[in-house]
């Protein structure tokens, strides 16, 4: 079996492994638009971005492993269409036959409009390597960096704009930051955390435009403020890669819809990662992480080689601002209540989300016993007495 993976990431590089390991010796190629090899996303916006990490710590395998491994690297050429009749994908550089497909395509990140000047000069997304090596000549300590957007990867800019010495104003348009992701005491800890190190954060502030004839000078508030700039960061979210699915006729609900294996509408097509949506909890949802990348590819991998193993979603998060690390254990959606602990340090603590009595998800800030406690404590199905977690000494009695 001739097995073809479109999109060349995390969930991509997963795959390959895990079919290899479980002994698949049929042909394997991997397809990506990038011109290099599989890498880490998560250190472009912090590491990479400081200067601190280079490109070849970033590649998560080596170009010996591709070649022992018998995985076809592809890179540089972009997938155009796929052939159901003919069991080809279709690129720009020619045909690909396949006998399985995956579609690991991951997500693309929105851009402001054009009529808002989102096509100015001095704008700039951070979501792959091209992203952060235009952005990066232009973070020089002094100038002014406006953040757009207060979700995770604005916040992460911002982070790392002030250790490089920028001056920074992150502006959110909802009423306040990490609105859509998590719950208000979480936002609280990390909104101070910003504001000890020197970021301005302006919540429920609408942006009118971007002003600037070329290049960026500027925000146009739609309260009449102007702010000015010499660089904006768009933060403002991603979007599946649905396109090629859509263009193919595959059925899409927020992402590509896979069944709980990980197939696609078509049987002979299978999806992971962040463009993929799947069952889970009674419903459908898409996880844009890294370890949903890799569990859910794995998963995958299996089912490709007959093992028709439903997918468990277990999900996990982090993120990393300034000296801070913020670790995440569920998924916070649909809480009821919330019950918080305090930290060791000045910047941290723990908030845990309930859902009718069940512990459902964990918030960590600098607090890695918390994280790992929960995170048990929700594999395991466990919920401990909200009030035994805000008054217990040592956490390790939870369990």
């Amino acid at each position: 079996m001739d097995i073809v993976i479109v999109g060349a990431g995390q969930a991509a590089a997963s795959m390959a492994a895990r079919l290899r390991a479980k002994g698949h010796e049929g042909a394997i190629t991997v397809i990506g638009g990038e011109t290099v090899a599989p890498y880490q996303r998560p250190p472009l916006s912090k590491a990479y971005l400081l200067g601190q990490m280079g490109l070849d710590r970033l590649l998560l395998r080596g170009a010996d492993w591709w070649a022992e491994q018998r995985v076809a690297l592809r890179l540089g050429e972009w997938v155009t269409a796929i052939d159901h009749a003919g069991h080809a994908v279709v690129t720009d550089k020619g045909r690909v036959p396949y006998d399985a497909l995956a579609l690991t395509l991951g997500a693309a990140p929105r851009h402001l409009p054009a009529a808002m000047g989102g096509d100015l000069d001095g704008v700039h997304v951070v979501r792959d390597l091209g992203d952060v090596d235009a952005l990066a000549p232009q973070m020089q300590a002094g100038r002014r960096l406006i953040v757009i957007g207060g979700g995770y990867i604005g916040l992460e800019a911002a982070a790392v704009a002030r250790k490089l010495g920028l001056e920074v104003t992150l502006i959110e348009a909802a009423p306040r930051i990490l609105g859509r992701v998590a719950a208000p005491q979480t936002a609280d800890m990390i909104r101070d955390l910003h504001r000890h190190h020197g970021v301005t954060i302006l919540e429920d502030t609408a942006i009118a435009r971007l002003t600037g004839q070329d290049r960026v000078d500027g925000v146009h508030l739609a309260d009449g403020r102007h702010l000015p700039a010499d660089l904006v960061v768009a933060g403002i979210g991603v979007t599946p890669r649905t396109d090629l699915a859509e263009a193919a006729g595959l059925h899409l609900d927020n992402g590509i819809a896979a069944d709980e294996l990980g197939r696609s509408s078509d049987p002979a097509i299978w999806t992971a990662g962040d463009c993929a949506s799947f069952p889970h909890a009674g419903g459908r949802i898409r996880l844009e992480s890294v370890g949903n990348a890799i569990d859910m590819a794995e998963c995958v991998a299996d089912n490709m080689l007959g093992a028709g193993r439903a997918y468990q979603a277990r999900p996990w998060f982090w993120s990393d601002q300034f000296d801070a690390k913020l670790q995440i254990a569920g998924l916070g959606t649909g809480y009821d209540r919330i019950v918080t602990r305090s930290g060791d340090g000045a910047h941290g603590g723990s908030v845990w989300y309930y859902a009718g009595g069940r512990l459902i998800a964990v918030d960590a800030l600098n607090d890695a016993r918390a994280y790992m406690i929960g995170k048990r404590l929700i594999e395991a199905g466990k919920s401990p007495d909200p009030q035994a977690v805000r008054e217990a000494a040592n956490l390790k009695e939870l369990m």
